[in-house]
C-alpha cells in the first residue's frame, strides 16, 4: 500500500468523518461570537474601533469572514469528500447484497447463541420452521437438512440512508452558499420596493449569484397591523398587506405576509422580520423654506417600542442634527424618565434634542443613519412634541406631523433550502430505521437431531425471545402430531 492509498483510507473512514463533523461545528463558533462582514459590516467597524490591535489579528485569521474563509472551506470540503468516499462504496455493496440469500448454515451450531436441541422428530421440522420464519418476516434459505434465515437487513439500509442524507444536506448548504442571496430592507407603509440590489439596505450575494438572477417582483406596502395583549403587552399577531407584481410591471395582486407565512417566488422568500414606527416631521429654516419633510425610521429599544432615531440636516447653515426618541404611548417615572408604556400608538410623543455644528458627514467615515455624532456640535434645544406641535429651535422650526408604521423585510434566495429539508427528513427516517430495526440470523438443522441457534448482530437484545418462540412453535406441532 503506497502513501496515497493510506491517506485515502484514513480520509474516507467513518472515524475521520465524525472528527471532521465535530471540527466543522467547532469552526462555526467564531461566526456566532464575532460580527460577520457579510451580515453586519457596521458592527465589524465598531469592533475595530473598540479593539484595534485584536481586530487586526482576528481579521488576518478571517474571523470576521468565517464561513467564506479558506480554513472553514477546507474543513467543509474534506468532510464532503470523507462522507462520499466512506458511504458511497458501502451503499453500492449493500445494494448488491440486498438480493442475496442468507449465509449458509454453520457446521457447528453449538458454538452459536441460544443453541438448543429439541426433543422432537426431525421429519417435517424444517417445513414447520420455514412457515414460522416466513410468518415472522425472515428471509429464508433452505438447503438439504438445514435452514438459514435472516431479518433486519433494513438496519444497514437505514444507516446508509442517514449518511447519504447528510451528503444531501451538505450539497444543499453548498448550493445556498454558491447560488443565492440574502438582504434586508426597511419600508414604511406606502413605500414601493423593487427587487433590485439598490432597493436593499444591505444585501450579500453568493459566489456565483448575479443581479440578473434575482426574482423579478415588486411590492407596494399597503398596510401593517400589529395587535397586542392588553394585559401582558405581548404581540398576538402581525399582518402585512402588500400589492405584489411578478414579473415587475404586471398586474398587482393583494398578498398577506405574516411572521410564519412568507411570500414565496420560487426559491425566493420574503419574511416579515420586525416592525416599528417612523415619525413624520417637517423642518423649515428661518426664512420658512422647507428643508425636509417625510417619515424618519426609528429603531425600537424595548418591547413597548420606545424608539430612538436621528434627523440630520446637512443642507442647513450651520448644520443641524436632532437626536430623538419616539414614544407610542408616552409615560414618565422618576427613575426611568420618559418611556413608552404600551407598544401601540395611544398617546404619541416625540422627544427631540437639537444640536448645531459639524455633522461629520464629509470625513469619509461611514455613519449610522440612526445616530448623530455630537462630538463637534453644540446642543441648542430640547423639546417634547405631540402630534401637530411646532418647535422653534432658533435656526428654524420642527413640526411633528404624525407617524407611519415600518416593517423590516428579509428577502432570502436559497435554492438549496428545499433539498436540505428533504435531506433532514430522510436523515431522521434513516436514523429511526437504524435504531429500531433488530438484525439477527437463525439456523435450524435436523441432523442428527433438530437443532436451533441464532446470532444477534451488534448485540441487540430480543434474540432469546424469538428462539424461544420458534422452539415453542416447533414443539407445539410435535404435540399436535
Amino acid at each position: 500500500m503506497n502513501i496515497f492509498q493510506w491517506i485515502w483510507r484514513q480520509l474516507t473512514s467513518m472515524r475521520t468523518a465524525l472528527i471532521l463533523l465535530m471540527t466543522l461545528g467547532l469552526a462555526s463558533i467564531p461566526g456566532s461570537l464575532f460580527p460577520q462582514r457579510n451580515q453586519n459590516p457596521m458592527k465589524v467597524q465598531d469592533f475595530f474601533k473598540a479593539n484595534p490591535t485584536l481586530a487586526q489579528w482576528l481579521d488576518k485569521a478571517k474571523i470576521f469572514d468565517v464561513y467564506s474563509s479558506p480554513w472553514f472551506s477546507a474543513i467543509y470540503i474534506l468532510l464532503f469528500i470523507s462522507l462520499i468516499g466512506c458511504v458511497l462504496p458501502r451503499s453500492f455493496e449493500h445494494a448488491k447484497a440486498i438480493g442475496k440469500k442468507p449465509p449458509l448454515t454453520p457446521k457447528y451450531l453449538d458454538r452459536m447463541e441460544g443453541f438448543v436441541e429439541l426433543d422432537r422428530a426431525t421429519e417435517g421440522a424444517l417445513d414447520d420452521a420455514q412457515k414460522w420464519l416466513k410468518k415472522n418476516r425472515f428471509r429464508v434459505r433452505r438447503e438439504e437438512g438445514s435452514i438459514s434465515a435472516e431479518k433486519g437487513y433494513s438496519r444497514e439500509t437505514g444507516n446508509l440512508l442517514f449518511h447519504l442524507s447528510l451528503i444531501v444536506i451538505l450539497f444543499a448548504v453548498a448550493a445556498g452558499g454558491i447560488y443565492g442571496s440574502k438582504g434586508e430592507t426597511i419600508l414604511n407603509v406606502g413605500d414601493r420596493f423593487i427587487n433590485t440590489p439598490t432597493s436593499y439596505d444591505n444585501i450579500s450575494f453568493a459566489k456565483f449569484q448575479r443581479e440578473g438572477d434575482m426574482a423579478p417582483f415588486s411590492l407596494r406596502i399597503l398596510d401593517f397591523k400589529a395587535t397586542y395583549d392588553v394585559t401582558t403587552k405581548a404581540p398576538t399577531d402581525y399582518t402585512l398587506k402588500v400589492a405584489a407584481a411578478n414579473p415587475i410591471g404586471s398586474k398587482e395582486v393583494l398578498k398577506t405576509i405574516k411572521v410564519n407565512s412568507p411570500l414565496t417566488y420560487g426559491s425566493t422568500k420574503v419574511y416579515l422580520q420586525a416592525n416599528g414606527y417612523s415619525p413624520v416631521v417637517a423642518v423649515h429654516d428661518k426664512s420658512g423654506t422647507l428643508i425636509f419633510e417625510g417619515p424618519v425610521t426609528f429603531l425600537p429599544q424595548d418591547s413597548n417600542l420606545t424608539s430612538i432615531g436621528a434627523i440630520k440636516l446637512p443642507d442647513m447653515t450651520p448644520q443641524i442634527g436632532m437626536v430623538a426618541s419616539f414614544l407610542p404611548t408616552a409615560d414618565r417615572s422618576a427613575t426611568r424618565g420618559a418611556f413608552s408604556a404600551f407598544p401601540e400608538v395611544l398617546d404619541p410623543r416625540l422627544l427631540v434634542s437639537v444640536w448645531m455644528g459639524n455633522l461629520g458627514l464629509d470625513s469619509g467615515n461611514p455613519q449610522s443613519v440612526y445616530r448623530v455624532d455630537t462630538s463637534k456640535m453644540q446642543r441648542i434645544g430640547l423639546k417634547a412634541l405631540g402630534v401637530g406641535d411646532v418647535y422653534n429651535f432658533g435656526q428654524g422650526t420642527l413640526t411633528f406631523e404624525g407617524y407611519k408604521s415600518w416593517v423590516n423585510l428579509q428577502i432570502v434566495d436559497d435554492p438549496g433550502k428545499m433539498y436540505a429539508l428533504v435531506g433532514a427528513i430522510l436523515a431522521i427516517l434513516g436514523l429511526l430505521t437504524s435504531l429500531f430495526t433488530r438484525q439477527r440470523r437463525i439456523w435450524i438443522k435436523v441432523e442428527p437431531r433438530v437443532q436451533i441457534a441464532g446470532l444477534a448482530k451488534n448485540g441487540v437484545p430480543g434474540l432469546e425471545e424469538e428462539l424461544a418462540s420458534l422452539k415453542a412453535a416447533l414443539m407445539k406441532k410435535e404435540e399436535q402430531a
